[in-house]
């Protein structure tokens, strides 16, 4: 059907509500917007879906949610995981208790249970509950950081991880061959109740999911020692951190954790934010505010579905509160942690540290100074989760920490997903070391670069939005891999990384080899002078992102070194 056709079809046929329809009406004299929400379906990706809420093919809502649960649902039947049921969790966000009960009455109708959060909950807390529910799979109605208008849909398999090779593909083909809306399946609740194939969840998971971080704790004592003396300032962003990151913090102790009042209560609209996203530094105006007020050491905020942490520190030699990327709050728990582990004895045999390529080089050197083998996976902390679930399988190593970029960290194997609640937890283990040991949670920060280099890292982003936006992005791609740049002003490319056509080429000699991890559109350049450089089309939005590296000798002389870089990449493009 054309776009024009399908518009047609959600006009009238009965299966679509009159509120939908209502909508559509509304937008019948704007062609490019009826263009805009059918020309194609809302994919299904490998991360599930993500879109801008409203009816049409192309749109998250009600419809597009069951369709993809139905395609869940029939692979779930055919790997014969129809009686172990599914786990649903939801955030904050507009029609995110609609959208999980859409699907947990599609799954119910198609005969498998759903367990379902009696409110919102954090993305990590999903992952985690599956596996104590021994569930074949799990959904989060989230969008993680997107802006208000946007809702999504993550799919999970059964060790907690979202769905990697060769699943996801397979979920892709079942959901794609699910074309006619009258096959999608749906009941009524109370009776999906009554049968026992709908099942709230909640405190009993809360409590477990708890003990479980608490375990990642080493220094309980010094947390307690320094209780009456530091302050800690915290935000949720409107979004599902709050009850668990308040719970958490009180219950090893922590007296004054400050709470962002106007962020605190969840809110859709995410009024008081612009972009709800601990990486973007207005979106932490009020809590540095609050920070001011209060004295406080480090300023904290989760994302809504708290699987992502921001920080900022306090500097007492200037009095202004530093900034930390996600990877230098990565480092700082990585370093504590493997230090902490190997000084009490408590470090596994074997131990792992996990990073995507594109994270900071920095994770290397830490690994390698504590003998702790280090592992590279793709972008996506799915890919993270899939090298716990390959250690528990073959027995080989221990998983200590893993960590990517874009401010997801994971300590401990409780949960398969980047986790903002362990990650404030173990913060703030970070900030009461630094506490008793008189120095601020900055100054540990520069003892590191002291010790390893001064790692820095920046990304690049080119929106290009619309039918025309993808044709552009894969042609900037096209350009990269049949014609790649021989350097980037003075870094001369040591080595082409194509993870597509899984080919890694040394540029002087012209030796290739394969990358060893999936096929991905992904390519890496290993700059000389400890940079590098990464080009990646986004999954979930309609950008390519170029992530860059460099080693510096002086904070000043890596960031000189980074712009450079970040403006060769320009002049090349």
């Amino acid at each position: 059907m054309s776009y024009k056709e399908q518009y047609q079809f959600w006009l009238e046929d009965a299966y679509f509500d009159e509120k939908t329809k209502e909508e559509l009406r509304g937008i019948a004299d704007n062609e490019k917007e009826i263009e805009d929400r059918f020309y194609k379906e809302l994919e299904f990706g490998t991360g599930g879906l993500r879109g801008v809420i409203g009816a049409g093919t192309n749109r998250m809502n009600i419809y597009t949610v069951r369709k993809a649960t139905q395609g869940l649902a029939n692979y779930i039947i055919s790997q014969g995981g129809k009686d172990r049921g599914v786990a649903i969790a939801y955030d904050s966000r507009r029609m995110s208790p609609e959208f999980a009960d859409e699907a947990a009455l599609c799954l119910s109708a198609n005969g498998i249970k759903a367990y379902v959060f009696d409110a919102l909950r954090p993305t990590p807390e999903l992952s985690f509950a599956l596996r104590k529910l021994n569930c074949i799979s799990g959904i989060v109605i989230t969008a993680s950081h997107n802006p208000p208008e946007y809702n999504g849909y993550k799919a999970y398999w059964e060790d907690g991880a979202q769905v990697t090779a060769p699943r996801d593909k397979e979920i892709i083909t079942e959901v794609k061959k699910v074309t006619d809306y009258h096959a999608v399946k749906t009941m009524d609740k109370a009776e999906a109740m009554k049968a026992g194939l709908y099942q709230v969840i909640g405190k009993e998971i809360d409590d477990a999911y708890m003990e479980e971080l608490k375990k990642q704790i080493i220094h309980p004592e010094i947390i307690k020692e320094v209780a009456d003396d530091i302050r800690i300032v915290y935000s949720p962003f409107h979004g599902t951190g709050n009850v668990p990151v308040r719970r958490i913090l009180s219950e090893l102790g922590f007296k004054h954790v400050y709470v962002v009042p106007e962020q605190e209560l969840p809110d859709p609209d995410f009024t008081t934010l612009e972009y709800p996203n601990p990486e973007d530094p207005k979106a932490f105006t009020l809590a540095l505010k609050l920070a001011k007020e209060k004295n406080a050491d480090i300023v904290l905020a989760t994302d809504p579905d708290a699987d992502r942490l921001g920080i900022y520190a306090l500097d007492t030699k200037t009095g202004e509160y530093v900034p930390f990327t996600g990877n230098m709050s990565g480092m700082l728990i990585a370093e504590y942690i493997l230090r902490e582990r190997t000084a009490t004895g408590t470090m596994p045999a074997d131990p792992a540290l996990v990073t995507t390529i594109v994270t900071t080089n920095m994770a290397k050197a830490i690994a390698e100074d504590y003998h702790v083998k280090f592992i590279e996976v793709l972008t996506g902390f799915k890919y993270i989760g899939e090298q716990i679930k390959f250690f528990e399988q073959s027995g080989s190593n221990h998983y200590v920490f893993g960590l990517e970029e874009s401010y997801g960290c994971l300590a401990g194997t409780h949960a398969r997903d980047k986790d903002a609640v362990v990650a404030v937890m173990c913060l703030c283990e970070v900030a009461a070391w630094c506490k008793k040991n008189g120095i601020t949670v900055w100054d540990q920060m520069l003892k590191l670069y002291e010790k390893y280099g001064y790692f820095k890292e920046t990304q690049y982003a080119i929106t290009l939005k619309g039918i025309d936006g993808s044709k552009q992005i894969a042609e900037m791609m096209d350009k990269l891999r049949s014609n790649p740049p021989k350097s980037f002003g003075e870094l001369k490319v040591k080595e082409l990384r194509d993870y597509d056509r899984n080919v890694t080429k040394n540029m002087e000699t012209g030796e290739e080899g394969p990358t060893g991890l999936p096929k991905s559109n992904v390519l890496y350049f290993d700059l000389t002078n400890d940079s590098w450089c990464c080009a990646r089309p986004s999954g979930t939005e309609p950008k390519i992102k170029f992530y860059m590296g460099v080693k510096g000798t002086s904070l000043e002389d890596a960031q000189a070194k980074v712009e450079r870089l970040t403006e060769d990449l320009k002049a090349y493009l």
